[in-house]
């Protein structure tokens, strides 16, 4: 596929870039367009292209010679040829007939969404918020003496899977406090943030301002900051062990303290230290303070390993902890990664706020959704992360018409969400890099890869 770009000789290609031509017209525009071709010059030269808009005087006759035979779009994908990492066949059904195209801009606003949206689901409620809080901690304890109470080898897998997620419930809790959808009162937020993350060794601030750089830069491929892809050019920088432990499970499940203290290939920083480069001067008594919450945390784990036994405290707390790592790892990835269909990423003027967010991906987890406070349903919580979590389905159910093809419906779950370790593993095969050029690109996978997908 190439693009054209009218020269005093005609049409020349310039270097392929997109999966299909685009135009220097907007998206809102496009759909008044109207295309038609001019008849034959009667000097035998190929007809020239007239553009007609949807409203008056604008009409705009583009009389350039052109080849009468082009290659179509369709026939370059006929003959296999993946572009930035996608083909037809990677684009989904319809794509080649002139289908939907996901790397296409919108035919909506962001306002739009907005405006679908019941009012009452913008409502910050912090009794029911702190409801759900009292909630989980309950369950916490109660899991954690039940399982010290009965102290039996059948008991223990079934508390480390059951802790373990609501860990990760306690996460999200904490989440929301960062966002500031917990409540409207910041300080409310911070001190229920710090409690609730301190608790599972995160470092709140730390980790609350480099998420808020994820949600500003959702689906950019040098600016967001979680799971975002490699550049090729930084892929292959890696050694070969790095790259195999990133895409060989489960390792990249257990990456979350390991991106905490340094970041992910490519970026530097650590989300502990006041003077890293994800935050600006003005925020480092938070980063500060969350440091100082985070190794009181710690200091209060080695002490009750010597008082309760290095083992106790490992079945108590230690592998609890390391389920709740594979959750968020497995959660967030999944929520930008491993659709059926190749999605896109953006860089420079192809890339905003709304093109970011529409990349994101809602997935059902079966009971688990209401454990983990539905945290599945992503793309409204992506473009609006302000709206509490008890209101992110019924927001939802009411975006949809206006998304219309741009919403990807999740898989029905079973009571577990087994059906979403196919995603990841098929991911993980073939979601490798993203090309170093392109504003709008798609994964690429490394044939050299152990364990990689052949190509079909």
């Amino acid at each position: 596929m190439a693009s054209w770009v009218v020269s005093e000789c005609g049409l020349r290609p310039l270097p392929r870039i997109y999966p299909r031509p685009r135009t220097g017209i907007s998206s809102a525009e496009t759909s008044q367009l109207k295309f038609r071709a001019l008849p034959l010059c009667k000097s035998g030269k190929a007809p020239s292209l007239w553009v007609s808009g949807g409203s008056r005087g604008r009409e705009w006759g583009l009389r350039v010679s052109a080849p009468l035979m082009v290659g179509s779009v369709d026939e370059e994908f006929r003959e296999g040829e993946a572009i930035n990492g996608v083909s037809e066949m990677g684009l989904g059904k319809g794509y080649g007939d002139g289908g939907f195209d996901p790397g296409a801009p919108p035919p909506f606003r962001l306002a739009e969404i907005r405006a679908a949206i019941p009012k009452h689901c913008w409502v910050k409620d912090p009794w029911r918020s702190m409801s759900y809080v009292v909630r989980d901690v309950a369950v916490v304890f109660g899991l954690a003496a039940a399982a010290a109470y009965f102290n039996h080898w059948a008991v223990w897998p079934l508390y480390w899977f059951a802790q373990g997620t609501m860990f990760w419930a306690l996460f999200v809790l904490g989440h929301d406090c960062g966002h500031g959808s917990f409540s409207s009162n910041r300080k409310l937020n911070s001190v229920v943030g710090h409690l609730l993350h301190s608790s599972i060794l995160v470092p709140y601030h730390g980790w609350r301002i480099s998420h808020r750089t994820h949600h500003q830069n959702h689906g950019h491929v040098e600016n967001d900051e979680s799971w975002h892809p490699l550049s090729e050019k930084i892929y292959r920088s890696l050694d070969t062990a790095t790259r195999t432990l990133r895409f060989t499970l489960p390792f990249p499940m257990l990456a979350y303290p390991l991106y905490l203290w340094g970041r992910s290939p490519g970026k530097t920083g650590s989300h502990f230290d006041p003077n890293s480069d994800l935050f600006i001067p003005n925020e480092r008594k938070d980063v500060i303070t969350s440091t100082v919450c985070w190794s009181a945390m710690a200091a209060l784990l080695v002490c009750l390993s010597f008082v309760m036994g290095p083992v106790q405290m490992l079945k108590l707390y230690g592998i609890p902890y390391w389920i709740f790592v594979m959750w968020l790892d497995l959660v967030t990835y999944l929520h930008h990664h491993g659709h059926e269909e190749k999605l896109p990423w953006y860089r420079g003027k192809e890339w905003s706020y709304l093109r970011g967010g529409l990349t994101t991906l809602d997935r059902d987890y079966g009971v688990i959704n209401n454990i983990h406070h539905d945290i599945g349903t992503h793309v409204i919580h992506h473009l609006f992360p302000q709206i509490p979590h008890y209101h992110l389905v019924e927001a939802t159910k009411a975006a949809k018409p206006v998304l219309g093809k741009y919403y990807r419906e999740p898989k029905k779950s079973g009571p577990l969400p087994f059906h979403l370790l196919g995603s990841l593993i098929r991911s993980m095969k073939q979601d490798h890099y993203v090309s170093d050029t392109g504003d709008v690109v798609y994964y690429q996978k490394d044939p050299q890869l152990p364990g990689s997908q052949k190509s079909e």
